[in-house]
C-alpha cells in the first residue's frame, strides 16, 4: 500500500512538473504579446523585495561571519591570512549569495504563492476570474514571475555586501586582518564575471520560484488538505530545482582549468 501510495504521489509530481514546464512557455508567450498588469507586479515586487529584505540581510550577515571564522583559522595556519577577504568574496558572489537568498525566498515567497493561488483555486477565484474574461497567467502568474526574476538579483547583491561587512568586522576585530588587506584582497580575487554569474543565477531562481509557486497553486486540488500538500511539496521542489540547476549553472560558468585564488600568490 506505501509503495502504491509512493507511486501515485510521483505521477502527481510529475504531472505537476509538466504542467510547470508548459506555464513556463505560456508565460514566454503572454510576456511577448499581451500588455502588463503593472498595478500587480508593482505589489508583488513589493512582496518580494522590501519585505524579504531583513531576513535575507540577517541570514548573509551571519553565514559571512561563519564562514569567515572557519576559513580565516585554517588560512592563517598556512601564512595566507591574505586571502581571506578574496575567498569569501568567491564563496558569496559564486555561490552562497545567490543560493542561500533563493532559498529564503523559496521558503517564504515561493511558499505564499502556492497557498495563495491554492487558496482562489479551490474557492473557485480562479474560475470567476476567467469568467469575468481575466486570464489567470496575466493576472495572477506574470507579477509573481517578474517580481522574482527582478528582485532576487537586487536582494542578492544587498546579501553579498552584508556578507563581505560581516566578514570583514570578524576578520579585523577577531583575527587581526587589517580593512585595507581584506578589502585589496576581495577586489584582486573577484573578476566582473563572478559578478555578473551571480546576478545570472539569482535571475534564473527567481524565475524557478515563482513557476513552481504559481504552478503548485493553480494545480491545487482538494480542499484545505491540498493548499497545504501543495505549499509544501511547492518548497521542497524548488530548493531541489535551486540546487539542481546550481550545479548545472556552475559547470556551464566555471568548468575548466584556472584559479583566481592561486594567481594572487
Amino acid at each position: 500500500m506505501t509503495q502504491a501510495l509512493d507511486s501515485s504521489n510521483l505521477r502527481q509530481w510529475g504531472r505537476r512538473a509538466l504542467a510547470a514546464t508548459f506555464l513556463a512557455g505560456q508565460v514566454v508567450m503572454h510576456l511577448i504579446s499581451r500588455p502588463l498588469h503593472r498595478r500587480n507586479t508593482l505589489e508583488q515586487m513589493a512582496a518580494v523585495g522590501p519585505e524579504s529584505l531583513l531576513i535575507a540581510l540577517i541570514t548573509a550577515a551571519f553565514v559571512g561571519m561563519v564562514f569567515t571564522i572557519q576559513v580565516t583559522r585554517e588560512f592563517l595556519s598556512f601564512g595566507a591570512g591574505t586571502a581571506v577577504g578574496g575567498v569569501l568574496a568567491l564563496t558569496l558572489a559564486r555561490e552562497l549569495g545567490p543560493v542561500l537568498t533563493a532559498v529564503i525566498i523559496a521558503g517564504r515567497v515561493g511558499s505564499a504563492f502556492a497557498a495563495e493561488i491554492g487558496t482562489m483555486r479551490v474557492t473557485e477565484q480562479i474560475d470567476a476570474l476567467q469568467i469575468l474574461k481575466t486570464d489567470p497567467i496575466d493576472y495572477l502568474v506574470i507579477p509573481r514571475v517578474l517580481a522574482c526574476a527582478l528582485m532576487l538579483p537586487l536582494l542578492n547583491v544587498l546579501s553579498f555586501i552584508t556578507g563581505m561587512t560581516g566578514g570583514l568586522l570578524i576578520a579585523t576585530n577577531q583575527y587581526g586582518i587589517p580593512y585595507s588587506v581584506f578589502l585589496d584582497s576581495a577586489k584582486s580575487f573577484l573578476s566582473v564575471w563572478d559578478l555578473v554569474s551571480s546576478l545570472i543565477k539569482a535571475f534564473f531562481f527567481g524565475i524557478l520560484i515563482a513557476i513552481i509557486g504559481t504552478s503548485w497553486g493553480l494545480t491545487t486540488t482538494g480542499g484545505a488538505k491540498g493548499v497545504g500538500q501543495s505549499t509544501t511539496t511547492a518548497v521542497v521542489t524548488a530548493l531541489l530545482a535551486i540546487f539542481i540547476s546550481n550545479f548545472f549553472l556552475s559547470w556551464a560558468m566555471f568548468q575548466g582549468t584556472g584559479s583566481a585564488v592561486m594567481s594572487n600568490f
